[in-house]
């Protein structure tokens, strides 16, 4: 009996701090927490339901993906009237871009709240992103959009969205180099290839050429990002050129 009871009590105690380490994080009492749990399993656990339906953040990931898009459009939309669509869509890509989102739920230590199978280090660095996501997912769930936005707001809102500061960065230096040559009419194309360095991991390379010169080279882990490395160093050596046109 000892035993048991003991057993209890641990889980007991675990619920608990998970509860108070939520509560801390939201700023306020969850009604529910069986959606905050969810938001923090990974799918590496295999965990089904009574209806054999996964349970992992996957899908709460999708949920809070849209209301973070839609609280923020709304902001947006109220806050610069003059915005056409255009820029709206852009500004809000800026606001909900993986590297800002995977930034916000570093801040908040998410990762360390995850029931995993996995070890914590083998997680690639959109965990955080994907976590956070979750977490909103799991407010709508509890307490409804009310919440969600208030969250938001105080989350992301008040400390990260500001209009001006948002205007001058750039979150993804290949759609601005390729929509410039595509403006100037210019000829370009990324030509990948596999790298094969004496590295452990697989790595790619990729020549940019732009009117069929070389302009930038660059190598990476995936194919996406030696794309970047390259775009953004040719938007380095192209800048004065494209900033005013």
């Amino acid at each position: 009996m000892n035993v048991i009871r003991n057993i209890l009590n641990s889980r007991s105690e675990k619920n608990g701090n998970f509860f108070s380490k939520i509560q801390k994080i939201l700023g306020f009492k969850p009604k529910n927490i069986k959606p905050y749990e969810k938001a923090f399993t990974h799918r590496s656990l295999n965990l089904k339901d009574k209806k054999g339906n996964a349970v992992n953040y996957e899908r709460l990931e999708f949920l809070g993906d849209a209301m973070l898009s839609s609280v923020i459009a709304a902001h947006l939309f109220k806050e610069v009237p003059e915005g056409n669509e255009g820029y709206l869509t852009k500004m809000r890509a800026k606001v909900v871009s993986r590297k800002h989102l995977n930034e916000l739920g570093k801040d908040l230590k998410l990762i360390n709240l995850v029931r995993t199978n996995i070890p914590k280090s083998q997680f690639g660095v959109n965990i955080h992103g994907n976590l956070f996501e979750a977490l909103i997912g799991a407010i709508y769930l509890d307490r409804g959009f009310s919440y969600c936005e208030r969250f938001i707001q105080e989350a992301v809102i008040n400390p990260y969205v500001d209009i001006e500061s948002l205007e001058g960065q750039i979150i993804s230096y290949k759609s601005l180099l390729i929509e410039w040559c595509q403006k100037e009419k210019k000829v370009f194309n990324y030509e990948i290839y596999e790298d094969t360095g004496k590295d452990e991991m697989k790595h790619f390379a990729v020549k940019l050429w732009i009117d069929e010169k070389v302009v930038a080279k660059a190598r990476a882990t995936s194919k996406k990002k030696a794309e970047e490395k390259a775009s953004k160093r040719a938007f380095f050596a192209f800048q004065s050129r494209i900033t005013s046109s």
